[in-house]
């Protein structure tokens, strides 16, 4: 069964009406390969901020001569064929993402050719259903705005609470929102972090001790302050304190782990088992979060977890992009033992929706996948187009 084509779309079916630091938000790129069966596979390449969703779709294009052609049953050959063209450029981030929208398409067509859904190739299910931790419940949405101080962020996380959800993650220090792409000092202002403490320190008032409260601090800080900000937030008895430092150090990463109590999560911009090893080796963190549509595709996740598993330390994918890359995450986590929760942006959810041929089966906290074949959902080419991102081509 050979590839016939590839095609690749970027789409923003919010119409620009979700933004983040004056950029689009949701603009994901999907890609479909063909086979001469006419069994056909979706994957996700998706990464925002900066316009990654654009760059990998055009780097998708380029490395079209090495991929059509090739026999749409060997995953882990043209995993390895396009992870190696890379290997003078580095062969992790964008590379990576690229491989990540073909493994996830052929895992789909492999699915559908058996006739099994992915995540019965992958084992079989040891879970009924895929557990969730909420992100996003602190946006407009449902009629209420955005959340902008600490008595709003605590009356919505009474409503996503209400609505099932048992464990809840944020960002809640506003001063860093410019700084998410633009490290510069790691430090923050007292007005600053008062306001993040307090906030986290309402939401647990509202919600109780029962619900996992996550904090995401986006690599923002450097050693000092996110020492100070762990032991703030400490006495919220916070589930994990995630991407304390700039990946790009791991002996920052060392520094906060040593001199805090609070668990530590790091892993969506690391890529590959090779960027994890060291992580699991040093005992570095408590959690890992690859994310699929980034690290390598489904093959690359398994392997991930399967390593993770031999040091006891539970994955936990990050999910912030598309819609298949929920899917595709949860197909993956469906088979595997280690597995803390799946990440859900719940003001996503009715724009996920809209790029499916079905609607995702939520239900509270819990995602449940269906036994179709493949991933078990399909995109529309003519609503990609009709919703193709501004600026893009295709």
């Amino acid at each position: 069964m050979k590839i016939t084509d590839v095609e690749v779309y970027v789409v923003d079916p919010t119409g620009g009406a979700a933004t983040y630091n004056e950029e689009p938000q949701n603009v994901w790129t999907f890609v479909r390969v063909l086979t001469d069966a006419g069994v056909h596979g979706w994957g996700e390449s998706s990464n925002f901020p900066a316009n990654g969703s654009f760059i990998i779709a055009d780097a998708i294009r380029r490395l079209r001569p090495w991929i059509v052609g090739q026999d749409a049953a060997d995953i882990t050959a043209m995993w390895h064929r396009l992870f190696r063209k890379a290997a003078y450029l580095g062969p992790r981030g964008l590379p990576t993402a690229v491989v990540s929208g073909i493994d996830i398409a052929l895992w789909d067509i492999k699915g559908k050719v058996a006739g099994r859904p992915v995540y019965d190739l992958l084992g079989g299910k040891v879970r009924a259903s895929v557990p969730l931790y909420a992100n996003g419940w602190f946006a407009a949405q449902d009629g209420h705005p955005a959340c902008a101080k600490p008595e709003d962020y605590a009356a919505a996380a009474r409503r996503v609470v209400a609505r099932g959800h048992a464990a809840i993650k944020l960002d809640p220090f506003h001063e860093m929102v410019p700084y998410h792409t633009g490290y510069l000092t790691g430090g923050i202002t007292a007005v600053g972090e008062e306001f993040g403490v307090t906030c986290v320190a309402a939401i647990r008032e509202a919600i109780g001790p029962e619900i996992v409260v996550l904090i995401d601090a986006h690599g923002q800080y450097n050693v000092p302050t996110a020492v100070r900000l762990a032991r703030r937030l400490e006495p919220y008895r916070i589930g994990w304190f995630e991407e304390p430092t700039p990946p790009e150090s791991l002996e920052a990463l060392r520094a906060v782990r040593e001199q805090v109590s609070v668990p530590i999560c790091v892993g969506e911009r690391l890529y590959t088992r090779w960027d994890f090893l060291p992580v699991l080796a040093g005992r570095l963190a408590d959690y890992l979060m690859p994310d699929v549509v980034w690290t390598g595709g489904i093959s690359e996740v398994i392997r991930i977890a399967a390593l993770a598993e031999t040091y006891h330390v539970p994955v936990t994918p990050h999910n912030a992009m598309g819609p298949l890359q929920v899917v595709a995450g949860a197909h993956a986590m469906l088979a595997v033992p280690n597995f803390f929760r799946l990440e859900h942006n719940v003001a996503n959810v009715p724009w996920y929706d809209r790029c499916l041929d079905r609607p995702l089966d939520l239900r509270g906290d819990q995602l449940h996948l269906s036994p179709r074949p493949g991933l078990g959902v399909e995109l529309d080419p003519a609503f990609l187009r009709a919703h193709r991102a501004r600026g893009w081509s295709g």
